[in-house]
C-alpha cells in the first residue's frame, strides 16, 4: 500500500495513516535508479523522520538529476521479511520476449544468478526456473531460515509471460526487488521501458476500437 505525497507534510499523514516503519522513494520518471541517486529512504518510525526524510531524499534527487520532473515523494507501508529476487522481461533479438529471475536486491549485478525462460511459461517450467538459481537454497529455507512462498514466485513469472506476450511494446521490466516472504511476493521496486507504438500512416482505413 501506498500513496504520493506531493510535500513533507502530506507525507507525513499518508505514513500515519500507512503505519510505520514507513518508506519514502522520490516519485520522478527522471530517476529510474533511485537507490544510487539517494532518493529512497526506509525504517522511518514517526511523522518526524518523514519529514526529515523527505526533505533529504529530494535534495538528493535534485543534486543528482537538476533538471529532473520530481512529483513528490511515494509513501509505503514496509514488506515483511523475505528473499529479494529480480524478475522481469527483456526482448532478445533473436528469441523475441524472455523472462529473467536471479536472485536480486542490491546484490542482483554482483551475484550475476539469474535463469532464463522463453514465454509462454507453464507452472513446471517457472518453477524449474526458480529451483535452479545457485541461490535457491535460501528460498527453500537453508540454515534454520523459513522457507519462502514459492507458488507466489512461480506465479509471477506466469504473469510476466502472460504480459510479455500480451504486450509487444514493453522492451524491458525489471522488478527489483521482488521480495519474497513465507507468505507471497511482493514487488517493492520496478521499471518499465515501452517502445512507443507507430502512429497509423495518414489516410488509411479507421479501424473500430
Amino acid at each position: 500500500a501506498g500513496a504520493l505525497a506531493a510535500d513533507a507534510d502530506a507525507a507525513a499523514a499518508a505514513a500515519e495513516k500507512l503505519g510505520y516503519p514507513a518508506v519514502l522513494k522520490v516519485d520522478s520518471p527522471d530517476l529510474p535508479h533511485k537507490t544510487e541517486a539517494g532518493a529512497v529512504a526506509t525504517g522511518l518510525g514517526d511523522a518526524d523522520a518523514v519529514r526529515a526524510a523527505f526533505a533529504e531524499i529530494v535534495g538528493n534527487a535534485r543534486r543528482a538529476a537538476p533538471q529532473a520532473d520530481i512529483a513528490g515523494c511515494g509513501v509505503y507501508e514496509t514488506a515483511p521479511d523475505g528473499v529479494e529476487l529480480i524478475a522481469g522481461i527483456v526482448r532478445d533479438p533473436v528469441f523475441g520476449p524472455v523472462v529473467l529471475v536471479g536472485m536480486g536486491g542490491i546484490f542482483a549485478e554482483a551475484l550475476e544468478d539469474t535463469a532464463l525462460g522463453i514465454p509462454p511459461l507453464d507452472d513446471g517450467s517457472a518453477r524449474a526456473m526458480i529451483e535452479g538459481l545457485r541461490g535457491y537454497p535460501l528460498l527453500a529455507g537453508a540454515r534454520g531460515r523459513p522457507a519462502v512462498d514459492i507458488a507466489a514466485a512461480t506465479d509471477t513469472l506466469l504473469a510476466l509471460s502472460d504480459l510479455a506476450l500480451a504486450c509487444p511494446g514493453i522492451v524491458e521490466l525489471d522488478i527489483n526487488p521482488l521480495r519474497v516472504s513465507p507468505r507471497g511476493a511482493m514487488a517493492l521496486d520496478a521499471l518499465v521501458r515501452i517502445e512507443p507504438t507507430p502512429l497509423p500512416a495518414s489516410g488509411g482505413r479507421k479501424s473500430t476500437p
